[in-house]
This record gives C-alpha cells, structure tokens and sequence, in this order.
C-alpha cells in the first residue's frame, strides 16, 4: 500500500468541574492535558507532519495570560509539544504540581478548554506558520479565537475575493487563515451587538464585558461565517471567554464524534479514541451531524445547532476502506464485508482452484479485509463440501468424508513490511533498487509453479509500491498466478476534501484509460471531454458537469483492470498477474452509510468538486496534448 496523506485529525475537551476536582479525584489537575495527549496520540494516523494545541483558562485576572498555543514540526511533534509544556513546570516543587489552586492562578496550560490538532498537509504548504491551531488576538477576552480543522475547501479563491472586496485583508492566502478572518469578523460584530446592547441596559466597565461573555451565542457566528464553505470540514474553536464549538460540513464529508458526562465534553475525528481513551461503550458516543455544530458555553451547558441545512449526505467512504482506525466496530466489521464482497471474481480469477491457491494479504492495513475474505472463502467451500457429499448419492465412508472434509483454505503471511528505507539517499537507478526491499516474503509459503498467490491490499491508487516492489518481491515465490485484489473500486479522480490525491497523473486507472484510448486511436474522446470541460470554465460551479467520466465510458472496468495489471507488471516478471477491484455495488453495500464514492465515481459532492475536477483535467491534456 503506498500511503496517502489524510488532511488532519482533531480533538476538544472541554472540562466541567474545577481543576481540584480532577486533583482530588484522579490525583492530578492535568486530567484536561493527559487526556488531549491520549487523544491525539491515538489519532497519530490521520496527521504526522505537525501537531499543535491550544488552551484557555476561564478564571485569570485582567493582566494575566489566559490564552495559550504550542506547536510543532515532523513525526514527532505531538511528543515534542507536549514535552514543552511540561518543560514549564520543571522547577516546581511537589507541593506547587500537585496544587490546582497555584495551578490555576499561576501556571500555563492549566485551564479547562483544550484543543489538539494533527496535520498532514494536501496543499502543498509547509512550516510552522501553517500548522494549526491559529490564533486571532485581541485585548477583548470574547474576540479571541483559537481555530483548527479537518478539512480542505474547494473554492478559497471565491471566498478570498469576497472577504477583500468587503474590506478585509487575511495575512496569507490559505483556507484556514480565510476561515479564522471569516469566523473572527463574524465573532467581532456579535461583540459589538452585545457591547451596544449592555450600554443601551446601562451597564459599565467590567459589568460589560462579563455580560457580553455570558451572553455570547456562537451559533449566530456559525451561521453567517459557514454557509459559503464548499468542502468537507470539521472545525473546532476556542474563544478567550470560554466558548467552545466544533462544527461539520452540510455533506457529512468529514467525520466527528462527541461524548459528555457531568466531568468532561470531548470531541474527536475518530469514535474509537474516544471509547479507548475514556473507557466508554460505544452507544454512549454521538456522531456529529452533517451541518450541525455542538457548542459548550461559558457556564458549560452544552447545546447542538444545526447551523447549515444538511444536504445530499456523502460521508467519505475512504475513512472505512483506509484512513480511520480499524477498531471502531462499525468499520471493522464493514472492512471484513469489503473482502467478503471480492469473493466471486477471486475464484474466477484462479479458476476455482482453491486447492492451489495460497491467500495473503499486503500489510497492515488491509488485513481486516484479508479476514473478510477468508470468512467468505470458508462459507463457499462449506457449501462446495456440502454438494460433494450430495453428490455421492449415498452413505459417504469414512475415507470418502475424510477426503471432503480435509479440504482447506491456504492463508499464509507471505508480505511482510520491512524496515522503512531511506530511499531519498539514493538516486535513479539505484533508488528503485531499494524501494524494492520496502517488503520481504516468507520463503516456502507456496508450491513453486503450482501455487497460485492471491493477495488482497485496501487501495490501489498509484500502483507505485506494486511495481516497484510488491509485485517482483512475490514473484520471487515462483507462483503460477499472482492476483492482486483491491478491497475498494478503481480510484479514478482526484480527491478535493482533504486526502492527498489532486492531480489526475497520479491515478494508475486514469494512466490505463488514456493507454487504451491511444492504443486503439481514440484521441478525439480525449479532445471531446477536453473541449467541453473548457467550454464551461465561465459557467457558475453549479452548473458544471464532471467530463472526465467521459475518458473512462468506452471501457469496461475490466478492461481497465486488465490494463493496469499490463502497466504494473516488470517486465521480468514470470508469473501472469491480475487485478482484481472492488465494485461500486460491493463498495455501498459493505458500508451502506457512507456513500460518499466521488474518487471512484466521480459523483462530486459539492460544486466546487466537479470544477475543480474538470480544471485539473484541462491542466493535464494542456501539458500533455496539442490538438
């Protein structure tokens, strides 16, 4: 499996109770911080190109620091932040660690609104400046804002445009400093509604203010900052008064979870970390609905929203096959049914010759799906043993039972994912030498040319690791037959929600389609999609249509299969490959509540998909073709 990058994971605590609560209780006031780590730690996954956190203290005096952010750069980094936050309590005594009292007053991060944030980049930018969370400062506790986010947006360069005509200036062109000024802007006038308010009421001074942080409605800020997002987002925020919110796009593209007793409310990407983390069933953990936000106030009174009106719900299908964690019980047990759905084109693929056929699976992430599979292989040769003693037409003997019974499924860990090599030290030639050795095989798991190997992976995106390493490494086996099965369809267009696949050159089925329209001279299908996509570039978004769909029409997804197998396949290889993909069908009914198929479709959720789709196919053919 070549890794994709997910855009991000996030987490949020609010506590509930004071920090001697949680001393006296747990033995420690860091209760809040400990259980960030977790959170984050166990969402290592979704993000680890950088990682940061942010805290608010609910009880400082004017003059005092209220508002505080750690952030940091590689694999390490959620380490790294968390060893500089404990970095500032060193030189303190037993008795000032353990005292929530001099905790509160005294120390950074000792507050009860946390926010953790993990990163992997799609667009491209790096450094310290783009890692969340961002902050907006300012001396009005109300009007400063703390943001992060699982998400990408699809049409920045509208919303850029929108905001500077209106008299804003963002400090960089990115999409979450774009939603830090839109929320910020939204968060200021609601303060100043408030502000006006109190001085028509009569109030002064500090009366003001603590009137406008008890009255603040986040829910207001939401709904007139959110609505002209085009993608798929959670975004959760913190403002110095002590609100708290998260909110989930109208499409339910991005995933979130909330859980709250009368200790803590916490929010994450991911069901599981919660369970595992606070040690709760998963019916006590709700699902953040498309649209809808969850807001815990000052006084910590939670409340639900719906902020924007939900619409054609496409939750993305690519959380159950790869990015989420496998166990959470529903993508567990979904994962299983995507390898159980593969189980008819398999056997096709070795003839039906289970007894030959040795089964696998391409570490780590697929092997969910390996058990599925072998679930479904077990229940067809129960029933092909069932017709073998039926079909004997009498009372079987011993030996003759004994001959059925024995027949068995052959699964072996044959793929075993060897210690990640530097690659980058080397260069060309000697580079795919040793991108070759990223995996090893067990020796003797297969009869040499009578053995056919099938072995299942989740996704087949690029094909890179298959060419450069998998398949030659199992061709070392010397099997008749190798068959690489995917559990998810044939990913044909590019991602625009958050998963690090952008441009259509990277899609080893977009590189078979064209192969095969050049094969049998069908440019001008090529010229055709090319055309229209550019014919509609002064069209509204909405009224865009996907043409690249028309590059794959003339062929059948076997076809494509067979292509892809050809340019995967070294050319030194000696045993026959096939691959064999998931279908559309088999995708939906493994995970019925998550539809959102639009990378293997092309089915784009949001306007701002189907543009940016056809942009990237005009960018392709203008680099590639002259017609």
């Amino acid at each position: 499996m070549e890794t994709l990058k997910h855009e991000c994971g996030v987490a949020l605590i609010r506590l509930l109770k004071p920090l001697e609560y949680y001393q006296e209780k747990y033995g420690t006031w860091m209760y809040g911080l400990n259980k960030l780590y977790l959170l984050m730690e166990k969402q290592h996954n979704r993000g680890q190109e950088a990682a940061g956190l942010a805290c608010v203290k609910l009880q400082a005096n004017p003059g005092e620091e209220y508002m505080f952010r750690e952030r940091g750069l590689g694999a390490g980094a959620i380490t790294e932040i968390f060893n500089n936050v404990h970095q500032q309590y060193k030189d303190l005594t037993e008795e000032q660690l353990h005292d929530a009292e001099f905790a509160k007053k005294c120390l950074p991060f000792a507050g009860e609104l946390y926010m953790g944030h993990l990163r992997y980049s799609t667009t491209g930018k790096s450094g310290i400046s783009y890692v969340h969370p961002f902050l907006r400062r300012n001396n009005w506790r109300a009007k400063n804002l703390a943001l992060c986010g699982n998400f990408n947006l699809t049409n920045v360069d509208e919303i850029f445009a929108n905001i500077t005509e209106a008299g804003q200036h963002p400090r960089k062109y990115a999409d979450t400093y774009i939603m830090l000024e839109q929320v910020g802007h939204r968060l200021d006038r609601e303060v100043e509604r408030l502000y006006n308010q109190c001085k028509e009421e009569g109030l002064k001074g500090m009366d003001i203010t603590h009137a406008i942080e008890e009255r603040i409605d986040l829910t207001n800020v939401l709904k007139t900052s959110s609505p002209s997002w085009d993608g798929g987002y959670v975004i959760c925020g913190m403002t110095g008064s002590g609100e708290t919110f998260a909110v989930r796009d109208p499409w339910g593209i991005r995933p979130a979870f909330w859980y709250q007793d009368d200790e803590i409310m916490v929010l994450a990407s991911e069901r599981p970390v919660i369970q595992t983390v606070l040690n709760i069933p998963a019916e006590s953990i709700h699902e953040l609905m498309p649209g809808q936000a969850v807001l815990v106030n000052k006084k910590g009174q939670l409340r639900l929203a719906q902020i924007n009106k939900p619409r054609k719900l496409k939750p993305c299908s690519f959380e159950r096959i790869y990015f989420s964690r496998g166990s959470d019980v529903d993508i567990y047990r979904e994962r299983k049914k995507l390898g159980e759905k593969l189980i008819e084109p398999i056997l096709s693929a070795v003839n039906h010759d289970i007894a030959h056929s040795v089964f696998s699976f391409i570490p780590n992430t697929a092997e969910v799906a390996f058990y599925g599979m072998l679930e479904g292989l077990d229940n067809y040769l129960n029933q092909l043993k069932i017709k073998q003693i039926e079909a004997l037409g009498h009372m079987p003997s011993h030996e003759e039972l004994k001959q059925i019974l024995s027949q068995r499924i052959r699964s072996e860990k044959v793929a075993i994912k060897d210690i990640k090599l530097r690659t980058f030290i080397a260069e060309g030639n000697t580079r795919n030498d040793l991108a070759a050795h990223v995996y090893d095989i067990t020796y003797g798991s297969l009869v040499p040319q009578e053995d056919n190997l099938v072995i299942i992976d989740d996704s087949i995106v690029r094909g890179t690791t298959l060419k450069q390493s998998i398949i030659s490494i199992l061709d070392r086996l010397q099997p008749k037959k190798i068959v690489i099965v995917s559990s998810s369809p044939q990913v044909r267009y590019p991602d625009y929600y958050g998963i690090d696949m952008a441009s259509m050159e990277q899609f080893i089925a977009f590189k078979a389609a064209i192969a095969l329209l050049e094969e049998r001279d069908m440019q001008h299908v090529i010229e055709y999609a090319y055309r229209k996509s550019k014919e509609q570039l002064n069209l509204p978004k909405e009224k865009m249509r996907n043409y690249v769909k028309e590059i794959y029409a003339p062929f059948s997804d076997e076809e494509i299969s067979e292509k892809i197998a050809a340019l995967l396949t070294p050319a030194t290889t000696r045993a026959k490959v096939q691959i064999v993909y998931q279908t559309l069908e088999g995708l939906h009914e493994a995970c019925p509540a998550h539809p959102g198929d639009w990378y293997f479709s092309g089915d784009y959720p949001t306007p701002g998909g189907t543009r940016q789709v056809n942009q990237a196919f005009i960018d392709w053919v203008e680099k590639n073709y002259q017609f």
